[in-house]
């Protein structure tokens, strides 16, 4: 006789595999390495601490930090963000571009040796550092690192080999990395203020210290028409926590900015 009643054990065996459909995969998770090959990329990993006597240099670490204040801010629709992060990839294109076509010179000059076969001079032991950023310009900045310390295999090779002078070779490093680190300055020039294109509209106070502070945001990009080709999800910050999130100006730069470990402060970055 078959029971009105239903079976126990199918009940639960049937919740089981309903609960394992409704919870889905887990987060995804995975690693990014930098590997640079010469001290003078490393060097722009890190920056400078700033003394009496030298000012900070911002490093891919600080320059990664203040990113992510910035790319919180336009997810929080703050037009001076959305205008920052288009000053970023302009100027991370332009260098990047500048020294692909200074390899790309130096790769030639290389190739109309006769006779010699020169291979670029590698590190035996390679710098390799984990990156955990919060935003892809960060990441961007990074494999401009990558791309200029290829460049300076490239150039020291080519200096080994007698192809270039020491003052050719000295120019063209100091001027990539100049160019570089001031890539890496760029996001020092905004400031947090808790404003979104609403209170712009309305000249609250704060927007009108932005003003002053950062000047007028171009019309097109207060209106959207123009934006940086990556940018975050609009997503309202709540007002109190909005309140506890700050950029520091480039001259209050210090040493406990920039910690000593680089590897822990990219990983939290």
């Amino acid at each position: 006789m078959i029971s009105g009643k239903s079976d126990p054990e199918q009940r639960i065996e049937l919740n089981s595999e309903e609960a394992a459909v409704d919870a889905g995969p887990g987060a995804l998770r995975g690693q990014v390495w930098l590997t640079v090959q010469t001290r003078q990329a490393q060097r722009l990993i890190r920056g400078r601490n700033g003394s009496a006597e030298k000012p900070a240099i911002i490093g891919l670490v600080g320059f990664a930090d203040r990113l992510r204040v910035i790319w919180q801010a336009s997810r929080n629709d703050d037009p001076y963000a959305d205008w920052w992060l288009i000053k970023v990839h302009e100027v991370l294109e332009r260098i990047r571009n500048l020294v692909k076509s200074e390899q790309v010179a130096l790769d030639a000059r290389l190739e109309q040796l006769t006779a010699l076969e020169v291979t670029v001079a590698e590190s035996m032991k390679p710098y390799r550092i984990a990156l955990q950023f919060a935003n892809p310009y960060a990441y961007r900045g990074a494999q401009m690192i990558a791309e200029y310390d290829k460049f300076v295999r490239t150039l020291l090779t080519a200096h080994h080999v007698g192809l270039l002078s020491g003052a050719s070779m000295e120019g063209l490093l100091n001027t990539c990395a100049r160019r570089i680190r001031g890539a890496f300055a760029v996001p020092q020039g905004y400031q947090f203020l808790g404003i979104d294109r609403e209170s712009l509209k309305q000249g609250t106070a704060n927007a009108s210290r932005a003003s002053k502070i950062m000047g007028e945001v171009p019309e097109d990009v207060l209106s959207g028409a123009h934006s940086a080709p990556l940018t975050p999800r609009k997503v309202r910050f709540p007002d109190e926590a909005a309140k506890h999130i700050h950029l520091k100006p480039a001259e209050s730069v210090s040493k406990a900015d920039i910690p000593e470990s680089v590897n822990d402060d990219i990983g939290g970055t």
